[in-house]
This record gives C-alpha cells, sequence and structure tokens, in this order.
C-alpha cells in the first residue's frame, strides 16, 4: 500500500489543503485527462507541496482505476502530498465489505479515501429513494468498514447547505454518523454553488459549535464567492479546504486553488504550503493549465500575467516611488512579475517605468522621454497597440532615443535592420478546383549583397515569410532558430475603434497585426499597422528579426 503520511506536510496536519483537480476539475466542460495527463498533474500538485490529491474514482471509471494502478506500482512518488481515492458509500441493500464500488476504493491502495453522502433530506429521498435512517447507516457502515481496513477516510457531505437550511436535522445526523464512525473530517459542500460567504460563515461556525467535528469546506463558483466562501470558512473553523487548480470544474467552477492559497498564505498568514511553495504559484498555475489545454486567464488573481499589471498613468506615478503603492502584495511571493502597460493612457511615468523594465533608461534622458510619450500616444490614436507588444515597444524607444537631440545615449541604440528592403510582391492564385496557393517575392540588400527570393506559402503572410527566410538565412544563422508562432488580426477603422463601433464595413479600415515569435528560450510579439494587411504583417515581421538581432548581438562573443 501507498505510504499513509506526506514526508512534509507544512502544519502537520492542524490544517489540509486538499486538491481535487483530478476528480472534481476534470468535470470541466472540454477537459479530458488522459492517465499520462493525470500523473502529470498530480507531479506538478505535489512539487506545490499541496496535501491531499484526489486522483478520481476508482471501480467508477476505467482510466481513473489504471491512474490509481500506476501510482501504485512507483511511477507517483509523492514527497509532500497524500493520495486520495473518491467514491461513494454502500448501497442501501449491500454490506459494505461485500459492494464492489467500496472494494474499488481499497483495490485503489490510496491510504486515505472520500467519501461522498448526501446530506439534504429532499436529495436522500427523493434521488436515492431511502430514508434518513437507512442514509446515515451507509454512511456510518462504510466510514466503520474502511477505517477498519486502515485507511483514513473524509466525507463530503453533499448539500449541505442547502440541506441545512432546509431540515438542519437530517443533515447534522448525516455527518455525525461519519463523525462517530471514524472519518477524521466532515466536509461540508456547497455543491449548488448558491452560497454567499456571510450566510456560509454563520453555518460553518454554528455547525461547528453544535457537533465539535472537524469540518472541511468545498465551494462551486456559481455566484462567483467561491473563493470568498472558502476563506470565510476556514476564518469560521474549517481547516481543511478543497480546491481545484485554476477553479476548474463543472458548470462556473471550483474554488480556485491558487486564489485560495495566495490568500491563505499572503492575507491570513498561514504556512499553507511547504516553504518557497507560494514562489511556484504562478508557475504551476500556468503548466497545468497547459496540459488542461486552456489557455491561462490572464487576469486571474495571483497568477494571472496581468494581476500585478498597470495601464492608467496615475498608477504608474505612485508606482514609481513606492509599487506596493498599487500592488496589494509583492508579485515576486507568488511568482509573478508587475508589468507596466504603455497605452494612450500612459503617462512620463509609465513609459519611464516600462523603459526600465526594458532595459532603456529614459529617467535621465528628459527630451527624448517627452518624445516617446508623443510618439506613442499619437500611434495609439491610429490603432497601434503597444501593450501586447513589448519587443516592438522596445525598438520604438530605442529608436526615439537615437533621434532625439541629446547627447550621451549610454549605448542604448537602436540596432540597424539586418537587411535592406527593395521590394516585395505577393500573388494569390486560385485555381478552377478550388486550391488556393500564395507566392511571394522578395528583393533585399544583405550583407552588401542583394538577393532576390521567392516561396510559397498556405496564404500571403505565410509566402512572405518563407521567401525572407529563404534570402536571409545564409547570412544569420541564427534564423533557423525562430520560429512564428502566434498570429492575430485586428480591423480597425481610421481612428482607432473597431469596424462594429462604428458601423464600418471594415474591408478598407486600418488592420493591426500582432505576431508572437521565439528561438526556443524567449517568446516576443511586435505589432504591425497599415491599410493593407500584407503591408501591416511585414512590419511586424521585420520587428520580429530586428528585436531577435538586437539580443543576439548582446550575446557574449557577437
Amino acid at each position: 500500500m501507498m505510504r499513509s503520511e506526506p514526508a512534509d506536510t507544512p502544519l502537520g496536519d492542524e490544517f489540509h489543503v486538499y486538491d481535487t483537480t483530478l476528480r472534481d476539475g476534470a468535470q470541466r466542460e472540454g477537459i479530458s485527462y488522459s492517465v499520462t495527463d493525470k500523473l502529470a498533474v498530480a507531479r506538478l500538485l505535489d512539487e506545490l507541496g499541496v496535501g491531499f490529491i484526489e486522483g478520481g474514482w476508482p471501480g467508477a471509471l476505467p482510466s481513473d482505476t489504471e491512474f490509481f494502478r500506476r501510482a501504485a506500482s512507483g511511477e507517483l512518488p509523492l514527497k509532500h502530498a497524500v493520495l486520495v481515492a473518491f467514491g461513494s458509500t454502500r448501497r442501501a441493500d449491500t454490506p459494505a465489505d461485500a459492494d464492489p464500488q467500496v472494494r474499488a476504493l481499497l483495490d485503489s491502495q490510496a491510504p486515505v479515501i472520500t467519501l461522498v453522502a448526501k446530506s439534504d433530506r429532499r436529495h436522500i429521498e427523493r434521488a436515492l429513494g431511502v430514508d434518513v435512517d437507512t442514509a446515515c447507516a451507509m454512511v456510518a457502515d462504510t466510514v466503520a468498514f474502511l477505517v477498519g481496513q486502515g485507511r483514513r477516510v473524509f466525507l463530503d457531505a453533499e448539500h449541505f447547505f442547502d440541506g441545512y437550511a432546509h431540515d438542519p436535522a437530517t443533515a447534522l445526523r448525516v455527518i455525525e454518523a461519519a463523525g462517530h464512525s471514524g472519518a477524521d473530517v466532515v466536509v461540508l459542500c456547497d455543491t449548488n454553488g448558491g452560497q454567499l460567504p456571510l450566510q456560509l460563515a454563520e453555518t460553518v461556525r454554528e455547525v461547528q459549535e453544535r457537533t465539535g467535528l472537524r469540518l472541511g469546506i468545498h465551494c462551486q463558483d456559481d455566484t462567483a464567492c467561491a473563493v470568498a466562501n472558502s476563506i470565510a470558512a476556514v476564518q469560521a473553523g474549517a481547516t481543511h479546504v478543497q480546491c481545484t487548480a485554476n477553479g476548474y470544474g463543472e458548470r462556473a467552477g471550483n474554488a480556485d486553488l491558487f486564489a485560495v492559497l495566495g490568500n491563505l498564505v499572503t492575507k491570513l498568514g498561514m504556512q499553507a504550503l511547504p516553504p518557497g511553495g507560494a514562489a511556484e504559484l504562478t508557475r504551476v498555475s500556468h503548466a497545468l493549465a497547459e496540459i488542461a489545454n486552456i489557455a491561462p486567464d490572464t487576469h486571474q488573481a495571483y497568477v494571472g500575467a496581468s494581476a500585478f499589471a498597470h495601464k492608467a498613468g496615475l498608477h504608474a506615478s505612485a508606482i514609481k516611488v513606492d509599487p506596493l503603492l498599487y500592488n496589494h502584495i509583492d508579485p515576486g511571493v507568488v511568482g509573478n512579475d508587475m508589468r507596466v502597460l504603455v497605452t494612450e493612457m500612459a503617462g512620463r511615468a509609465s513609459l519611464e517605468l516600462k523603459g526600465r523594465e526594458l532595459g532603456v533608461d529614459l529617467a535621465s534622458r528628459p527630451v527624448a522621454l517627452s518624445s516617446v510619450v508623443d510618439k506613442v500616444k499619437t500611434l495609439e490614436s491610429r490603432g497601434w497597440s503597444f501593450e501586447a507588444a513589448d519587443a516592438s515597444l522596445e525598438l520604438l524607444l530605442r529608436r526615439e532615443m537615437d533621434g532625439a537631440a541629446e547627447e550621451g545615449s549610454g549605448g542604448q541604440h537602436a540596432p540597424d535592420l539586418p537587411f535592406e528592403l527593395e521590394s516585395y510582391r505577393v500573388v494569390l492564385d486560385h485555381d478552377s478546383s478550388g486550391e488556393v496557393i500564395s507566392e511571394a517575392t522578395v528583393k533585399v540588400a544583405v550583407s552588401g549583397e542583394r538577393v532576390i527570393s521567392t516561396a510559397e506559402g498556405n496564404g500571403p503572410v505565410h509566402a512572405l515569410d518563407a521567401a525572407l527566410r529563404k534570402a536571409l538565412s545564409p547570412y544569420l544563422p541564427w534564423l533557423a532558430d525562430v520560429d512564428l508562432i502566434d498570429y492575430k488580426v485586428r480591423i480597425l477603422t481610421p481612428g482607432g475603434g473597431s469596424p462594429k463601433e462604428q458601423g464600418h464595413p471594415g474591408t478598407d479600415a486600418v488592420t493591426r497585426v500582432l505576431i508572437e515569435s521565439t528561438d526556443g528560450e524567449q517568446e516576443w510579439t511586435t505589432v504591425g499597422v497599415h491599410e493593407n494587411i500584407v503591408e501591416a504583417s511585414w512590419m511586424a515581421l521585420c520587428d520580429a528579426l530586428v528585436h531577435k538581432s538586437m539580443r543576439q548581438a548582446r550575446e557574449p562573443g557577437a
């Protein structure tokens, strides 16, 4: 059997951080974990330092049964966490020791078992079709049997808050049946996600006083209060909190593990993770999003890319004095970073801070700073957007620094274009069979030579990129490492807004193109804006190469 105690639990057994991403989180629409995915998720959660990882429902789902088999075989060595199997109590007409589902829980070899039981009289009588006495016996018998087999047992009291509001006596009888039979924790579940923090906290306190049981909390997010409800429950006395990574789950989701941990650690001062664990929150959140094949929520609390991003000039002025004036915590505590976004709202402080972030010292160059502020605002009014295109912004800052009428650029020159364009031409052929082929020809001067190159692609931008690469590759060996990984187009009106907002047809409007590139080590985004989509794309492509060229020139020995 897998070991029953973690090697390093942050608060011993005083407080439980319990993750149910692999069971409850997997119920989110669009998520489908393979067994290999589930093992990878569990490893990341263990690295983070959660106390308990609920692996799924063995016996009910073949993939979950296989997951526990592989975990027990040694494929999932856990440093911090304990593996938990989830399942239901015995059936009404079957003894616990003869119930196949209960036996499957034992066969999983999980040292901890979480049982789900209905605690709302309406569900007991209508959904289960039994009376309350029978339901309580099912709970008590199953808990006692599993405890007798050497398993630690938690009970998820399903629909507890709704059941307690409807019939408190029945809800209490169910959880007391579990507690008196040996369950370590009784988890109060807001299954329908309809609770609000004050009401929920009052119920937790009341149940604690009336039963003396150790209580946990499990919240769904149907009122967008799952995190707040979880924290309120902890403040009211719950010492076991169940969450899912990034709030994944059925319907509106579950309490977000990373927001709950961020609040426990930074707001309540609880050592809910091992030393250094909090600094891994952002990394683990994004890694788990990749496994789930869901784009990370950029505005997610604590771990989102925009969680500490500031756009307004007023904010930037204050941050320049003290970052904590507009950040509720130091972003580094949770492994995140502060960012200053440069838009038409940007003032001198915003650009000065952004320049510092990009390695461009604008503070000592007031004339250049004023020039940059004016240039950015002018470009943004024409449809350019730099808040998502740091690479293009850095090139703009360096070009403006070179062009400002000041001495002493401090080595901050903008790099020269690694080639000079003579012309490019793009042709689109659509034949009678319906096949569409794009062909691009570029004429450039590179290293003092004139180069003409032609290439085909599945679209005009692809063809243009291929032709340019073909022309430059013999002269720029690092170009082979650069890949275009994302391409986004936005149709704008001449004033910068969307055509829909101003009734514009869009076909002759201004186009904004964002291109994301990578060299396998770093990623960067560039922007181009023009009435012609190909020219806008060309601008973004050129900036991508110039930015890489600039970084390449900084390499030792370059």
